[in-house]
């Protein structure tokens, strides 16, 4: 079958682009023909037997989104009349969903839209002028993917009529032979001759956008307060980065290092001691079963769908709102040696819970 997807994607860095280009590789291997439209970039190339589009815009926050959904659909307009393509799948509510189900509806093709995660929790929670559009894309896709409960439920507060027989769960998943405990490249190198840090302490490591949602100043509160010497690493971009550099800076904090957005993760996480998501909501957390995938305890916020993913035999929940409760949560794993190991040992099969690509389309089962 001839499969369309929206949304981000490679070589844009983010969760959502994870999502699409697993499920586009699987979809590939099994032997269908996948198409990618996705948001403008210099890079954009065909890779791992997926085409790829890249729209026409400019990046420009606030303008960035409303131009894709316009974009995106004159290009799926004229991908679903050149190609036949039998399916259509929007990943993430608003715009890539507003944009696959108005073409989809168009032309009867049957349409996916998988929500993420902040396209409920933030864009249709918080603002009310978006809200419309999101229950309209709900009404018309043919059937709607959550990639956890806490998100399946979310979704189904929105009281639209039928939306719980045509709304179902659908996994994000890790690559565990990209993601594992033995890698070639020593992290630690690096920090050592780029960043003259001290590898001998313990690493401490976040990976996510620079966002409010994803709380990193908590986190870095935290650092301060730890009475074990660590190196906090911080990896991402985001429109909090130079106001959190600041903040370090002014307060004294040290051994933070911020290191930009990577698409090097697979290469960084094995030589760290623990992955910490602080976030103040979360609808599943890719980054935790990558670093479990590693063999890394993690710590996250008692939130969404991190509690479907942290187990008592991995990791530990936290206050978001407390930086004193995630102190002590980080300071208890690297003075509880057996707790630690009992962690780390238990993090890799825990990760193969998640392991396995399921392809959500109901016209190829």
């Amino acid at each position: 079958m001839k499969i369309a997807m929206v949304g981000q994607f490679p070589p844009h860095i983010g969760g959502v682009g994870v999502h699409i280009h697993t499920l586009s590789k699987e979809l590939v291997k099994q032997g269908h023909e996948v198409y990618v439209i996705t948001y403008p970039h210099k890079d954009i190339k065909d890779i791992d037997g997926i085409h790829v589009i890249g729209t026409k815009g400019i990046n420009i926050p606030g303008l960035r989104g409303l131009l894709f959904g316009i974009n995106a659909q004159k290009s799926l307009n004229k991908l679903v009349h050149e190609k036949d393509i039998d399916i259509i799948h929007g990943h993430y509510l608003f715009p890539a969903g507003y944009a696959a189900t108005k073409v989809g509806k168009k032309n009867n093709i049957t349409t996916y839209v998988t929500a993420h995660g902040s396209d409920m929790f933030e864009l249709y929670a918080k603002h009310f002028y978006i809200r419309p559009i999101i229950k309209r894309v709900l009404k018309n896709a043919n059937h709607i993917l959550a990639v956890s409960q806490a998100l399946k439920k979310e979704i189904l507060k929105t009281n639209i009529k039928g939306l719980e027989n045509k709304l179902s769960i659908n996994w994000n998943s890790v690559d565990i032979e990209r993601f594992k405990p033995n890698t070639k490249y020593n992290f630690k190198d690096e920090l050592k001759n780029n960043y003259n840090v001290n590898t001998d302490k313990p690493i401490i490591l976040f990976v996510g956008n620079i966002i409010k949602r994803k709380n990193v100043k908590t986190l870095i509160e935290a650092k301060n307060k730890l009475n074990n010497d660590s190196t906090l690493v911080i990896v991402g971009s985001g429109p909090l980065l130079n106001s959190l550099k600041d903040y370090v800076k002014k307060e004294g904090i040290t051994d933070v290092i911020f290191l930009g957005a990577r698409g090097d993760i697979e290469k960084i996480i094995p030589s760290c001691d623990m992955l910490v998501l602080p976030s103040y909501s979360e609808s599943f957390g890719l980054v935790l079963i990558e670093a479990l995938a590693c063999g890394k305890p993690i710590i996250g916020s008692n939130v969404g769908g991190i509690r479907e993913i942290i187990t008592d035999d991995v990791g530990l929940l936290i206050n978001p709102n407390s930086s004193d409760d995630l102190s002590e949560k980080i300071d208890l794993l690297l003075n509880d040696k057996n707790l630690y190991n009992k962690f780390a040992s238990n993090a890799r099969n825990r990760s193969f819970d998640f392991s396995k690509v399921e392809i959500p389309y109901k016209e190829l089962n």
